[in-house]
């Protein structure tokens, strides 16, 4: 049995008679069961492939964006969103960012926060970065124990095999009522949970995806690690015209092309409302204090 499916059943976030199959297949593996638990939402791969010198190499990264095009557009507008949503927890700070890739949210706070430092472990990427001046590490170890304000990490959890671990590494790094900031893919998201669209749950199931979480099993995940005081959100990182190109040609890019003439600032705030109504937006935030 899997790392990750056994933390669920420990957690009893699943059982046996409750799991059901919601795929056989992942946007990069063709055989490969994807479980869901019905009662906690819960999504998660059955048996997990390894990914041993994966990420140091980052050549998945390369993979995908021949598949799929490159990212700048979408890396951009998430910066721009976490720079305006998270300023009380960077201004000032000594921050981390856990999982920081080519550290696009590290370059734009440095100058603003006490101190800034990457954890990743991609090397060309942490190269890069500590070229820059700009402090990164491959382990969170190597950081002193209750000397961190704020953790940010976004959309790492979800691929990590013990996460319960990690949490409680942040944990120990975080300064006495330090925040953590988490994201991850929502497994409530409306292509998945309400139309079922098959291309955009071929496309957005992954086999580095261990879990996709939802408010259940994320705050349980939280609790078990030691974490009693936060705050699960709802957010929806993508557009309405995102959606629309999933809908009618059944591919990404619709916030690239004609669709996204409909997104006005009011029409995606709007739309964003609506989603967490219903609980089905694509990306959940935790906001955790120590």
């Amino acid at each position: 049995m899997n790392s990750i499916r056994t933390l669920l059943t420990t957690l009893n976030l699943i059982d046996e008679q409750d799991l059901e199959l919601f795929s056989t297949r992942t946007r990069d593996c063709e055989n490969i069961k994807v479980l869901r638990g019905k009662t906690s939402g819960v999504i998660f791969i059955e048996s997990p492939l390894s990914v041993d010198g994966v990420y140091e190499s980052g050549n998945y990264r390369d993979k995908l964006a021949n598949l799929y095009g490159k990212r700048d557009f979408e890396i951009t507008v998430d910066t721009d969103r976490r720079l305006k949503d998270y300023k009380q927890f960077y201004i000032g700070k000594n921050i981390v960012d856990f999982g920081c890739g080519e550290g696009s949210f590290l370059r734009q706070v440095i100058e603003c926060s006490d101190s800034a430092i990457g954890v990743e472990l991609q090397n060309s990427y942490r190269e890069e970065l500590n070229k820059d001046e700009i402090r990164c590490i491959a382990e969170i170890k190597e950081i002193t124990n209750h000397s961190i304000d704020t953790i940010f990490c976004f959309h790492t959890l979800e691929h990590l095999d013990d996460p319960i671990k990690h949490l409680k590494s942040f944990k120990d790094i975080l300064r006495p009522k330090g925040q953590l900031v988490i994201e991850v893919p929502h497994a409530n998201d409306f292509l998945l949970r309400y139309l079922e669209n098959e291309a955009f749950k071929n496309f957005s199931l992954w086999s580095q995806h261990l879990v996709l979480h939802s408010r259940v099993s994320l705050g349980a995940f939280l609790l078990e690690a030691g974490f009693n005081n936060f705050v699960i959100q709802a957010k929806q990182r993508y557009s309405l015209s995102n959606h629309f190109n999933w809908i009618i040609n059944g591919k990404a890019g619709g916030h690239k092309n004609i669709f996204s003439v409909l997104d006005t600032d009011e029409l995606n705030k709007a739309y964003e409302g609506s989603l967490q109504m219903i609980d089905a937006t694509d990306t959940l935030v935790a906001t955790v204090s120590n």
